[in-house]
């Protein structure tokens, strides 16, 4: 085994003081030639899961491995919980690379006009994927007080589809327990989220032994299973306005998560099915209307008619356009391809000025890109994106060779 290998191995160690140590020893290891420093190319992405939703990556592999993809600048996105985010910052400081941090929630869209509709969560209608990105670094703790309880209740419900698919696993003699079985795959006792991918992963390696790769078997299942077995989330669902007003109060960016009907789905779990699209100009206006400031969306995963869409209703709408490719498994790549060409390099500028803004908004959310006293100082959105993505880029272009 090489030092490389003996290093990487602990990146995702269970102790967090080794994840650190060991991306420090292979920083050094570059830093002294005994290793090929990556370079630094113009790809963002800022949407990587890690462990504390679901993820083979822990926040400290999930840089290293943006490093090593050669990416400008990440962002950690975990369902339900910060409570990776210290470490991904801690990673990020190691490796002079331009992090982000956020995570991603189910919101209830109950007494809105889009009640009882397809929205972007392929599992349950009235129900809508929100990612709230940028958050402050001092407000962290106010956000883990907001999610905290959310976990709880989704446990709750994650008990009640354990029994469920226990139900329909009986007459193949197969059960989870899902203290013992499910759990240890998750980070719920450093504040992650338990999630149907965990219940999943927990069947697969049961099912390990016949030599089909589990994550293999996930897709599989998230595909074919989940709605044997899904239970509808309520309780642990906070309401899109409340989700708004958290927003204001950490001083992040809260962000509309476009899914898009799915022909063919690129990630490979999930099934041909309709969302948003047949309502978007009206759901892009109201959710501007609540206070929605961006969008964030897959290039890889849509059509080009569907990105052209999206992309004129951002610009038409003011809303921000973040650039998010959903990594939670081994098979995806960190990077997307469509990002450096001539109609997607803009996602490019606004991630630099999503770094620009936590930046600023982490000694003082006032200067946050979208602060009463920011907006009121520079009302259009293509200048405030001009400059905090200058500002992120001083930062960082003194250590870094930023294109």
């Amino acid at each position: 085994m090489n030092l490389r290998e003996q290093h990487f191995e602990k990146l995702n160690s269970p102790d967090k003081k080794v994840r650190l140590k060991a991306l420090g020893e292979l920083k050094l290891l570059c830093d002294t030639k005994a290793l090929d420093t990556p370079i630094t190319g113009n790809n963002v992405n800022n949407h990587i899961h890690t462990t504390f939703s679901f993820s083979p990556y822990s926040p400290t592999k999930a840089v290293f491995c943006s490093w090593i993809s050669c990416l400008a600048t990440t962002g950690i996105m975990d369902h339900d919980s910060v409570g990776g985010a210290e470490e991904f910052i801690e990673a990020g400081k190691i490796i002079n690379m331009p992090v982000t941090v956020g995570f991603e929630i189910r919101c209830s869209m109950k007494g809105t006009p889009f009640e009882g509709k397809r929205i972007n969560n392929p599992d349950q209608d009235s129900v809508a994927y929100m990612a709230m990105h940028g958050i402050p670094h001092q407000m962290l703790g106010e956000a883990e007080k907001f999610l905290a309880p959310y976990r709880e209740k989704r446990n709750v419900r994650n008990w009640k589809m354990v029994d469920r698919l226990n139900a329909n696993l009986k007459p193949y003699e197969l059960g989870l327990d899902f203290n013992t079985d499910v759990l240890p795959f998750s980070q719920y006792s450093n504040g992650g989220s338990v999630t149907e991918r965990h219940i999943l992963y927990a069947l697969a390696a049961k099912l390990a032994d016949r030599e089909m790769p589990r994550h293999f078997l996930l897709g599989m299942f998230k595909t074919q299973l989940v709605e044997q077995f899904y239970v509808d989330a309520d309780e642990e669902l906070p309401h899109i306005t409340e989700f708004v007003a958290l927003a204001e109060k950490l001083g992040a960016i809260p962000a509309y998560a476009y899914l898009g009907d799915v022909d063919v789905s690129v990630t490979g779990d999930k099934k041909a099915q309709t969302f948003e699209d047949s309502y978007l100009d009206e759901l892009v206006k109201y959710l501007v209307k609540i206070g929605i400031k961006g969008v964030t969306y897959m290039p890889a995963r849509n059509c080009d008619e569907q990105l052209s869409r999206i992309k004129k209703l951002c610009e038409a709408n003011s809303l921000l356009q973040i650039s998010g490719e959903d990594i939670n498994s081994p098979l995806q790549k960190f990077i997307c391809d469509k990002i450096e060409t001539p109609e997607f390099r803009h996602l490019i500028d606004t991630s630099w000025a999503l770094i620009g803004h936590e930046l600023a908004a982490s000694k003082d959310i006032k200067d946050g890109m979208f602060s009463k006293a920011v907006v009121k100082k520079t009302p259009d959105l293509g200048e405030r994106i001009e400059y905090f993505a200058a500002l992120a880029k001083e930062k960082y272009s003194k250590k870094r060779k930023v294109q």
